[in-house]
Parts: structure tokens; C-alpha cells; sequence
């Protein structure tokens, strides 16, 4: 297990590859660095990929939450990742984000911007936030005791890699057949989940809701100008596709891609595919 200091705690930290030309995987919600386990394989030689594991997850330190969840804050997750960026002597590198990953990627794009290059940017959460009522926090709260639930909840991340009638309510979601060592990993991502802070169980989205609230970022979307690629799969029901367009619109340099045929987590459904769009947009840089 390898860590690193950042500020005032130890993240988790893995890295694949070797080069010129660094990647910085910045993981969502729940998750860890371990989402790109099977796509880095396949990432194009000369290129070094890092993935670090947030605050609350992985094999990072969980501290315990603030009443108000303001120690796991989208500025906090950025704060952390450009603390570890200085602890790995990392100058200049680009970025590949999932999910909330995104909006802790645009933070950090805003706070430094010459530390950046090219944005790899999957089904991310945009700057403008998300916004989780009441009943769907208790969702979250209701998870951290039901690993039956928590199976149909991130099921739906993935959706392509379950039997479609599966996933209706109320019914166990089930693999499709063939998938080895994709189906592995999902196992070992669920069962990572429970061993995540209460800080990113509920600190995230009670955190994304004042990121929608206040509107800070949304007003600074003008302001990022790296190159932005925005992968968004056909069947991901997490994030609003209005939302990436108005991310788009209002970005000086930022591509909007559908994908069809597949969910909210391609890194994790189709890793080869992810791969290639990876290696397709960092591919060939001199840096």
C-alpha cells in the first residue's frame, strides 16, 4: 500500500506506466483509484497515469467529519489532490476525472491554473453541482447499512454490465454472463464502499447541494480554459445531460461526446473502450 502526505492527512495512491506525459485520475463518489485498474493496462506507453484516493476512501485516512461536513468540501478534495501533487514533486500534468471527480478537478483547474494541461472528463459532475433533497440523503444514510442496497444503487452506475430486468426496483441485480475479471472487480469496488467515511457517505452530497446553491463555480466555468473532452454514456441516469451541455456552452475549449450503449462508469464497463478514448485525446503529447 503506498501513501503519501497531504497536508493533514495520508491519501492512498497508485501509479501505472512510466513517461513523459502524466495523467492524474481523480475518482467520484464512493469509489477509489482502483476504478481504473483494468483500463490502465491498455493506457498508451510513455504515458504515467497516477490515481489518488480522496479523502474518506480507498486507502486514504477517513477523518471524522465535521457537524457540517466542511472538512470533506469539493475545495478540501482539491486542496488535498494539489497537496499531493507537490508531495510527488508532480509540476505539470493533465487530468482524468469520473463523476464528482469533476467538479474537484474544475476547483483545482481555478485555484492552479498553469499546473494543468488537457481534461479527460467522464460522466463528471459539472461545476454548477448537483442538488440532493432530504429523502435521497437518507438514501445514502439508508446504504451505509444495507450492502443489498448499496448492490442496486451502484448497479445503476454500471448499468451495462447487468441484465436490464434486473435493475427494476425491488429486484437483485444480476451480471450479465462473460465477465470475468470486470465482474471481480465490481465485487471488490462494492465492498470497498463500506469501508468509506461517513464524511463521503453524506459529506458529498450535502456538499454538491451548496455547490448548486451557491453557484460559484458556474459563474467561473468561463474562466477554464484547458482543453476539455466530456465523455457522457447514452444510459447514465446520474448525471443531467443539461448539465454537461451548459458545461460546454459555457467553457472556452470543452467537447461534448455521447456514448451510446453504456452507463455511468465506462472505466469500469468497458475498460478497453475507455482506454482508447484515454489514449485518443493524451496520446502523442510531448508533456
Amino acid at each position: 500500500m503506498a501513501r503519501l502526505q497531504a497536508g493533514e492527512v495520508h491519501l492512498g495512491w497508485r501509479e501505472w506506466g512510466r513517461g513523459d506525459v502524466t495523467v492524474v485520475f481523480i475518482h467520484g463518489n464512493l469509489a477509489s483509484k482502483d476504478w481504473i485498474e483494468l483500463a490502465a493496462p491498455l493506457f498508451p506507453s510513455g504515458l504515467r497515469a497516477i490515481g489518488i484516493d480522496w479523502r474518506g476512501c480507498g486507502e486514504s485516512d477517513r477523518p471524522k467529519p465535521n457537524a457540517d461536513y466542511s472538512n470533506y468540501s469539493m475545495q478540501q478534495h482539491a486542496q488535498d489532490m494539489l497537496a499531493a501533487l507537490d508531495a510527488l514533486d508532480v509540476r505539470f500534468c493533465h487530468l482524468a476525472t469520473h463523476s464528482t471527480g469533476g467538479i474537484i478537478a474544475a476547483r483545482m483547474l481555478l485555484m492552479q491554473p498553469q499546473r494543468f494541461g488537457r481534461v479527460f472528463a467522464l460522466d463528471p459532475v459539472t461545476p454548477l453541482g448537483m442538488s440532493f433533497n432530504t429523502e435521497q440523503i437518507g438514501l445514502f444514510r439508508s446504504m451505509m447499512a444495507s450492502k443489498e442496497l448499496t448492490r442496486a444503487v451502484m448497479a445503476t452506475a454500471a448499468s451495462s454490465l447487468f441484465v436490464p430486468e434486473s435493475l427494476a426496483p425491488s429486484v437483485t441485480p444480476r451480471f450479465r454472463d462473460g465477465l470475468g475479471e470486470i465482474q471481480a472487480l465490481f465485487e471488490r469496488i462494492l465492498e470497498q464502499t463500506f469501508g468509506v467515511s461517513e464524511g463521503i457517505w453524506i459529506g458529498t452530497p450535502v456538499n454538491l447541494t451548496r455547490e448548486r446553491e451557491s453557484g460559484e463555480l458556474e459563474h467561473r466555468m468561463p474562466d477554464i480554459h484547458h482543453p476539455h473532452l466530456v465523455l457522457w454514456g447514452e444510459w447514465d441516469g446520474w448525471i443531467p445531460p443539461a448539465d454537461l451541455r451548459a458545461m460546454a456552452a459555457a467553457m472556452p475549449d470543452c467537447r461534448l461526446v455521447l456514448v451510446p450503449s453504456i452507463g455511468h462508469s465506462m472505466n469500469l464497463e468497458l475498460p478497453a473502450l475507455y482506454a482508447g478514448y484515454f489514449g485518443a485525446w493524451f496520446g502523442g503529447l510531448s508533456k
